[in-house]
């Protein structure tokens, strides 16, 4: 494998599996943009994952190749539902948003895993059907270099998920609603003296975390995984939160990280085919993610400041 050829296999296989990193992480930006910390990412997207390989099985035959997308709608609009439990015991209950974060957590696996052995009487699902599938742009897959770099193995979700990142920028930075968010995640009771509803803003940017926490699982489980069980995610939510961090709650920042440890997931995955990194041991290789994972959470790789808020409750008339 030369050098090219080896580019040609990381790069798209990296981007694949960022994608759901992407969403997830863009929505850990909302919320704690907004000084709500969520460290319930896993859990959001392990309901995400269900909801999608439920919708996929139960309904491939009444929507065909579209399946796809109706599961991930599903799973947007329950990822966002079920965020509202965390954005009810940290916003308007002002309980520790660290504990509540972990309480999803645990709770989206416990319910998932029980609805899975109620509905199909074993410990997974079965495989679904209709999955994602990549697809070459026409036209641009020719340009030398960039095209079978970049357009040749692509998938609708990785073009969806970088749109996303665009949009949450240009929302947090160029949009009214955007200083709102960010004003109550740094100063909320300036916010509140200039007529913000610091709460509100709150909620919405939770349940917006919850609605991408959700889709990020469902594009994992029906790319990557292809079924749900236990170990479907396996640590996903955290690299997500690992990739916000590094990149700074910044909404391109996260999407840079997010490709990076999609590169670590690709050499874990597909090292022993990788000339050079088939030497190192495949133990090695495995850890790899979770290993980068622990480094960007403990704040080795760069120092970043979380908005002065975070992690606050907002009592209104209270400094």
């Amino acid at each position: 494998m030369s050098f090219l050829e080896m580019l040609y296999f990381i790069v798209p296989t990296a981007i694949f599996y960022a994608t759901p990193l992407i969403f997830t992480a863009i929505g850990g930006v909302f919320s704690e943009r907004s000084g709500v910390v969520n460290i319930g990412l896993e859990g959001l997207m392990i309901v995400g994952a269900f909801v999608g390989i439920y919708v996929n099985l139960e309904f491939a035959s009444t929507f065909g190749a579209a399946t796809i997308w109706v599961a991930m709608l599903a799973a947007v609009i329950i990822g966002g539902i079920f965020s509202l439990l965390h954005a009810v015991a940290s916003i308007s209950f002002r309980a520790d948003q660290t504990v509540s974060g972990v309480a999803i957590n645990l709770l989206g696996i416990a319910v998932t895993v029980f609805l899975v052995k109620m509905i199909y009487g074993k410990g997974q699902t079965d495989m679904i059907e209709h999955s994602i599938n990549r697809f070459a742009i026409p036209y641009l897959k020719d340009i030398p270099f960039f095209g079978p770099l970049l357009f040749r193995d692509v998938y609708s979700t990785s073009i969806l998920a970088i749109a996303v990142a665009i949009g949450a920028w240009f929302i947090i930075y160029k949009t009214p609603f955007g200083l709102r968010l960010r004003a109550v995640g740094e100063h909320p009771m300036a916010a509140d003296t200039m007529g913000v509803n610091v709460n509100r803003m709150r909620y919405i940017a939770v349940v917006i975390s919850g609605a991408l926490g959700g889709l990020g699982g469902a594009v994992y489980a029906q790319s990557v995984a292809g079924e749900f069980s236990h170990a479907t995610i396996a640590g996903q939510g955290f690299m997500a939160i690992a990739a916000m961090i590094f990149g700074k709650w910044h909404p391109i920042g996260a999407l840079g990280a997010a490709l990076f440890f999609g590169v670590a997931q690709t050499l874990s995955v597909a090292g022993s085919t990788i000339p050079y990194v088939q030497d190192v041991p495949a133990v090695y290789l495995q850890i790899l993610p979770y290993v980068l994972t622990i480094l960007a959470l403990a704040g080795f790789i760069g120092k970043a400041n979380a908005p002065k808020a975070s992690g606050q409750p907002y009592i209104k008339g209270k400094r």
